[in-house]
């Protein structure tokens, strides 16, 4: 299932009109597991970004790198546009596709993500995060994010968020880095393609006010919230999570 292309790993399984997940920061592309099942509809696409999963690399870590390398595949396997689906930093690469190559995107769906990052709360963030890699092993890390990032605190959905959770020491502190530099106040109100922004009820890492300022700013937008999930709604809340892409998929297929 796993593939390569130019460097960049990733899975690529059914048919239909290309579909792509990007996966938030420390994460890997088996993340989107609870989604496999949209290859019945869609060709789906599910790539590791730079310095996640698979895809080791000595080159610049940003988010409009992360955007280049998707869209760098999607040409390298003959795709010229795909609706894009991103969760929190993969919104933000989602954001930045539709900047580089707005022709390449069918549809957005931005998931638990930002689009401006203060520049002072951005700082006191990053030297909080740096202290705590430093001080935690990578184990210690992934409790405290699970607990960070969800709401319902199950061992089923511990170990689930744990398993898709593996933050690479080298990478994650420019990652984070990348995402604090976003600032896309002005390129909102020019996305023109269908939009989906979802946000978590009890989200504490990208606050539920922050998706619907992006909704206030993107005409036409679409705003649905999930109920008593938090940051990772797509394992949270699954099957609420896949009927709501769903349906706005299926409003926003090309006429056959």
């Amino acid at each position: 299932m796993g593939e390569l292309f130019c460097g960049i790993p990733y899975i690529r399984m059914g048919a239909g009109e290309p579909l792509v997940f990007i996966h938030g920061l420390g994460e890997i592309k088996e993340g989107w597991s609870n989604q496999f099942e949209f290859a019945e509809q869609y060709d789906l696409i599910i790539p590791d970004l730079r310095g996640h999963g698979e895809y080791i690399t000595n080159e610049e870590i940003s988010i409009s790198n992360f955007a280049l390398d998707v869209i760098c595949l999607l040409k390298g396997l003959g795709i010229q546009s795909a609706h894009i689906c991103g969760l929190s930093m993969g919104g933000m690469v989602a954001q930045e596709i539709y900047r580089q190559a707005p022709g390449m995107c069918r549809s957005l769906m931005l998931v638990s993500t930002f689009h401006y990052a203060p520049k002072h709360i951005g700082e006191i963030f990053l030297k909080f995060r740096k202290l705590r890699s430093e001080s935690f092993s990578i184990e210690e890390q992934k409790n405290i994010a699970a607990r960070v990032c969800l709401y319902s605190w199950t061992d089923e959905n511990i170990e689930k968020f744990k398993k898709f959770y593996q933050p690479n020491r080298e990478y994650y502190l420019p990652s984070m880095k990348a995402c604090l530099k976003v600032n896309n106040l002005c390129l909102l109100p020019m996305i023109k393609v269908p939009t989906l922004i979802i946000g978590g009820q009890y989200d504490s890492v990208t606050p539920v006010w922050i998706q619907l300022l992006m909704h206030k700013q993107i005409r036409h937008s679409e705003f649905v919230i999930f109920r008593n999930t938090g940051h990772i709604a797509k394992l949270e809340a699954k099957e609420a999570f896949n009927e709501v892409l769903r349906n706005f998929l299926n409003k926003h297929k090309k006429a056959s």
